[in-house]
């Protein structure tokens, strides 16, 4: 995860100063908001390697369950440095459109700048994607869909200095306004998919189905209800009844408890799991549709 943060600080910086080389000898706007949104990037890096390097850390005897609910708020950083690069290269774009002050055509230097910076990006959205996926990172997961995002923007901004150089100018200004909805839009993503993180939301319905499918796998529980799932971070906590035989003793339903509890915590997205045992002589199954519903979409049982 530290390596992912090095390698994309790294590229960004790059592709900042390529751009910004392009934008000085040229006054391309749509390379040089292209320059900012590279610059922004490399900014927030610094700022995800930094969080990376915290939620990395080891459990300790104050935080014993480790770091990574940092990397949330890590997020909402990313997403603060998007909104404000976004609205920089919109208001610079939206004045020289009212103004009527265009940029310069960027000519085949600028070209070459953005197809090879859209490349780029590409092969880290993969990246990151792949690598956020496996560690199940909102911060790189987060990253990679700015770097989706700057595939999209890098061909506005190819639009605008290819219209240009063809005598259109007033396409430059445009595509900046483009790029910057772009920008935008990557934060919107970013805050979307982290307040849940932070609020406590459910995770996805497949997720919560398969928790319950591991449950009612064992051949001792006899049923399932109360299952609450819900975000601790960028990690599940879990906790639900299961039902089982009255007359066990204390160590037979100590473990199947533990049992249930292993089978659950193997899945990679959940932390902690909490099962109660009830005696299911006792009738305390409620009525829960939901839970119902979900069970039947996984299994094609009732």
């Amino acid at each position: 995860m530290r390596r992912v943060g090095l390698v994309i600080l790294a590229v960004n910086v790059g592709l900042a100063l390529a751009k910004a080389g392009v934008w000085w000898t040229t006054g391309s706007l749509a390379v040089g908001s292209e320059a900012v949104n590279s610059a922004s990037d490399a900014v927030y890096s610094v700022i995800v390697l930094a969080g990376l390097y915290l939620t990395t850390q080891p459990p300790d005897f104050e935080h014993p369950h480790g770091h990574e609910r940092i990397e949330p708020f890590v997020s909402l950083f990313v997403a603060v440095g998007v909104f404000a690069a976004g609205a920089g290269v919109l208001w610079n774009a939206s004045t020289s459109v009212l103004n009527g002050t265009y940029g310069g055509s960027a000519g085949v230097t600028g070209v070459a700048v953005l197809v090879v910076s859209g490349g780029v990006k590409y092969g880290l959205y993969r990246y990151c994607l792949r690598v956020g996926e496996q560690t199940h990172s909102p911060a790189i997961i987060a990253t990679a869909l700015d770097n989706r995002n700057d595939i999209l923007t890098a061909g506005a901004a190819l639009v605008g200095v290819l219209g240009a150089s063809a005598g259109v100018p007033i396409l430059d200004p445009i595509a900046a306004g483009v790029v910057s909805l772009g920008i935008i839009y990557t934060g919107y993503e970013i805050v979307r998919d982290n307040v849940n993180y932070l609020v406590g939301a459910a995770p996805p319905d497949e997720l919560t189905a398969e928790i319950l499918s591991r449950a009612l796998e064992h051949p001792e529980v006899k049923g399932a209800h109360d299952v609450v799932a819900h975000y601790v971070g960028p990690e599940i906590d879990v906790s639900l009844h299961i039902e089982v035989e009255g007359d066990m003793t204390l160590f037979e339903a100590h473990d199947i408890e533990s049992k249930v509890v292993e089978s659950i915590g193997e899945l990679p997205e959940v932390d902690d799991v909490f099962v109660h045992i009830d005696p299911k002589e006792l009738g305390e199954w409620k009525e829960d549709d939901r839970t119902e519903q979900l069970f039947e979409q996984r299994t094609g049982e009732k």
